[in-house]
């Protein structure tokens, strides 16, 4: 039982675009029904990672729009509607079925609509009488945007900053958990599973785990659940493992740089919803695609850079070769570009090479494309010297700190102001201590470049209050623990584990190792004290659970709260590639962050304490 998430939620949308029916055995309704699709803003990017505009029309959709552009009526054809569940666009619904814009109205909510809005819905179609164009109204639990096989996020902005915004109240951070568990609860109706959840103790890893759980078991008890498809797996063999965690375990992952092809591209390059745009030649901006239908992106994008432009000249070789042999094989010239036009001699090789013709092409589109980004890459890296930050915050991370001459003068070299600003944090959260005068020294410099140092001092506050927090005894650490977390959010305890949870020095993620450590099930002191939750089993086993809940498993869904990035992801899949026999494992965040994004969420927490300068960091990059 392979987790294949985007496989599960693109055949359930193109169940939605087919008006809910059951499809045959290629995948598509049995009767073909032309009708109009409206989405809109956040469902349009649940779609467009998963379902190109070409590939609409052959599920029968002729028109798109968004919901709350204005539209003429088309009153012969039916509407599929993909929105999600809130009071905006149930009133906009309510208008276009009054005005009767449509021959009939197929609503779909990306998650369960609650009862309030639907009576609205009700009252409102009532009032205008047009409850009968209402066809069907579905609860889809698709909340969340599948950018890769094993990646997901639930694209729900700032919630580092909602968990740990000193002023926020108790209900402020319970609608948080909640809107973080329905969508967590959407993944595992996708997937037809129910998890045994493992997660830290406290901090709103704990708090989701355990919202999930009670959300689950109430489920459970209908007979007619999301989950009876997929059986009562009882073996945790069969069962994957939910692993839970907050930002604050592995702080500098979400901060410091990285050489690896894909972190690159997107946190220099600003991949998003897998969608790419670059300067190409002659100052045009060039749009690509990069998602699994990529054989080098694929292939390649867990590479260090360096090796990856040695790949594509390998690429290039071999295509300018297979050309030859083809050219050489009909005739051609050799040497000549695979262009169709010297396809003259040997009519059996003709056969040959025009089959060939459009295997060749793809792959030098595939060439060109990788060239373009690589060439792009290469100038950011010269001009801001990324890969000297990468390797040095590399250092830090393993060393537990760094030469003093050596920090200033990375500190005074190339770079952003925010490049400058993240090796300082990376700094900041490497060394066990610091000597006043070296700290002194790295604010000095920041100041000096005019760099916005609320998220320095946030977290030199934080580090601070963990420190002296250890120091006390334990008779009174606990008062302290209550006053400080009332001072400054929820997850301190949790940025003191951060603290100690660096690389090890096989330079593995302690987000990687531990994740392995529970699929693994074996007695291991770093995950001794987690929760386990199995939302099957009695409630009088509540968070302790028996050994058959520890493993082994072989596939385990990762989830980090408060924002993920493809440093995490990559970590992760080298792990499955290195396991044997295989496992399989789903990497999802509450939203994917490049470090800029991250630091912004840590500047605003500054901001909100009143702590560093006031300049913003927008102007930083």
């Amino acid at each position: 039982m392979a987790l294949n998430l985007r496989q599960k939620q693109t055949s359930c949308i193109i169940r939605m675009l087919n008006l809910n029916q059951s499809l045959n055995s290629s995948g598509n309704a049995n009767e073909e029904v032309y009708k109009i699709l409206i989405y809109d803003r956040f469902c349009q990017d649940i779609l467009s990672p998963l379902i190109h505009v070409k590939d609409l029309r052959k599920y029968g959709v002729t028109l798109y729009f968004l919901i709350d552009k204005d539209r003429k009526p088309v009153p012969d054809v039916p509407a599929v509607y993909f929105v999600q569940a809130n009071q905006s666009n149930i009133q906009r619904i309510i208008m276009d079925i009054s005005r009767s814009l449509y021959e009939s109205f197929h609503l779909n909510f990306s998650s369960s609509i609650p009862r309030q809005l639907l009576e609205d819905l009700a009252a409102g179609t009532l009032n205008s009488n047009s409850i009968d164009r209402i066809s069907k109204v579905h609860d889809q639990y698709l909340e969340f945007v599948t950018l890769e096989d094993n990646m997901f996020s639930l694209a729900q902005k700032s919630t580092y900053v909602q968990l740990n915004d000193p002023s926020a109240g108790d209900r402020d951070i319970e609608e948080t958990i909640e809107k973080i568990v329905s969508g967590l609860f959407g993944v595992l109706a996708t997937l037809a599973v129910v998890p045994i959840i493992r997660c830290p103790r406290g901090g709103p890893a704990e708090m989701v785990a355990s919202a999930l759980d009670l959300r689950l078991r109430d489920h459970l008890i209908s007979k007619n659940n999301l989950f009876s498809e997929g059986g009562n797996l009882g073996s945790s063999l069969q069962r994957p493992i939910l692993c839970i965690f907050d930002r604050n375990f592995e702080l500098s992952v979400g901060i410091q740089h990285d050489f690896r092809y894909q972190p690159l591209v997107h946190d220099v390059l600003g991949l998003k919803l897998n969608r790419l745009n670059v300067q190409g030649e002659k100052g045009a901006t060039r749009s690509y695609e990069l998602d699994t239908s990529d054989p080098f992106w694929v292939a390649n994008g867990l590479l260090e850079f360096p090796e990856v432009a040695v790949e594509i000249e390998t690429q290039l070789s071999k295509y300018k070769k297979d050309v030859d042999e083809v050219n050489k094989r009909t005739g051609g010239k050799e040497g000549a570009e695979f262009d169709g036009q010297d396809l003259i001699g040997n009519t059996k090789h003709l056969m040959n090479a025009v089959n060939s013709l459009p295997e060749l092409t793809e792959r030098k589109k595939v060439i060109d494309r990788h060239t373009n980004i690589a060439t792009v890459l290469l100038g950011e890296i010269k001009e801001r010297s990324l890969d000297s930050y990468a390797k040095k915050e590399n250092d830090m991370l393993i060393k537990g700190g760094i030469d003093r001459n050596e920090l200033l003068s990375v500190l005074r070299g190339k770079g952003t102001k925010v490049d400058k600003l993240r090796f300082a944090i990376i700094y900041l959260l490497s060394a066990e201590t610091m000597p006043q005068s070296e700290m002194e020294a790295v604010e000095a410099v920041l100041r000096e470049f005019e760099v916005d140092t609320c998220a320095f001092q946030y977290l030199k506050k934080i580090k601070s209050l963990n420190v002296s927090l250890a120091s006390v005894n334990s008779a009174s650490k606990n008062n302290i623990v209550d006053w400080a977390e009332k001072l400054y959010g929820q997850s301190i305890s949790a940025v003191t584990a951060g603290m100690k949870n660096l690389l090890s020095s096989d330079q593995q993620l302690a987000l990687t190792r531990t994740v392995e450590a529970l699929m693994e099930g074996k007695p291991n002191p770093e995950i001794e004290s987690y929760l386990v939750f199995d939302p099957r089993a009695p409630k009088s086993s509540l968070g302790t659970g028996s050994s058959h809940l520890k493993g082994p498993f072989k596939e385990a869904i990762v989830f980090m709260i408060g924002g993920g990035n493809y440093v995490e992801y990559g970590s992760l899949q080298e792990l499955v590639q290195r396991q044997q026999p295989a496992k399989h494992v789903v990497y999802g965040t509450t939203e994917i962050l490049t470090g800029v994004e991250f630091v912004e969420q840590l500047t605003l927490l500054g901001q909100k304490m009143g702590l560093g300068s006031s300049s913003s960091i927008a102007s930083a990059h």
